[in-house]
């Protein structure tokens, strides 16, 4: 039996999602949780990494396991006994044509900047900038030759991860929206390199200071080169929001 699951965390405390020797990451956790309830280890695969201090709203991942309970037993059970700071959403069964990385047909992004200095309630989740004060209209014109297909290379730091693959992707948004004192960059598409939302977030934020320019941003973008000029902005700002999967594609059915 193949699960789908959704899972929401604050990573401030993690070091990312993806298991590591020294522990203490969301996979490593989950996988525990899971170990316990079935009474073996269990392996489980997700959508993609987050970094540490990268948060997560929509984070899918699936395993296998035979169930002979409610589903909502196993959501109880995934609940208990793990940090405040990490909660399984949603659990469904699916079929075993369904992968949680490889099925998925685009991503959700927002990065969050807060213009001053950010109250310690929303430390944890924004850039806070200080006095810095971007244009927004700039950073939302020069994120218009972001969009479309093209190679990423300049907005993707440079360690190479088994995430990385093709460099070329797709991005069907990127919006930049102001609310009062901060500043939502929000970015859907097919596939992000390491690193590039927060790459592209620092490279619209320098826009709008006037650090770069759109002109700035294109020359990047056909260079596909990374150089100094691009910068990573913090991980506490991002977030990933929404896994988008095709329901005929991977079959899903609720149980």
């Amino acid at each position: 039996m193949r699960w789908k699951c959704t899972c929401a965390y604050d990573g401030t405390d993690f070091n990312g999602w993806q298991s590591q020797p020294l522990g203490n990451t969301v996979q490593d956790i989950l996988e525990a949780r899971l170990a316990y309830i079935f009474k073996k280890p269990v392996r489980i695969h997700a959508s993609g990494r987050t970094d540490a201090g990268v948060h997560a709203r929509g984070q899918v991942f699936h395993f296998d396991a035979e169930w002979n309970h409610a589903p909502v037993d196993m959501l109880r059970g995934m609940r208990s006994n793990v940090p405040r700071t990490i909660q399984v959403i949603d659990i469904r069964q699916v079929s075993e044509l369904f992968h949680a990385r490889f099925s998925a047909v685009k991503k959700r992004y927002i990065y969050q900047i807060h213009l001053g200095q950010a109250s310690p309630f929303d430390l944890r989740y924004f850039w806070s900038v200080g006095s810095r004060v971007p244009d927004v209209q700039k950073m939302q014109d020069a994120a218009t030759v972001l969009l479309g297909k093209h190679d990423f290379s300049a907005f993707a730091a440079k360690i190479a991860t088994e995430d990385q693959g093709d460099t070329v992707k797709t991005l069907y948004r990127l919006d930049v929206v102001q609310r009062g004192k901060k500043v939502l960059i929000i970015t859907e598409g097919s596939g992000y390199l390491y690193k590039m939302v927060r790459s592209l977030a620092a490279a619209l934020f320098h826009v709008g200071i006037g650090k770069l320019t759109k002109a700035d941003i294109a020359y990047f973008l056909e260079s596909r080169v990374r150089t100094q000029a691009i910068e990573s902005a913090p991980a506490e700002g991002l977030i990933l929001d929404k896994v988008f999967y095709n329901p005929n594609h991977t079959r899903l059915k609720n149980v």
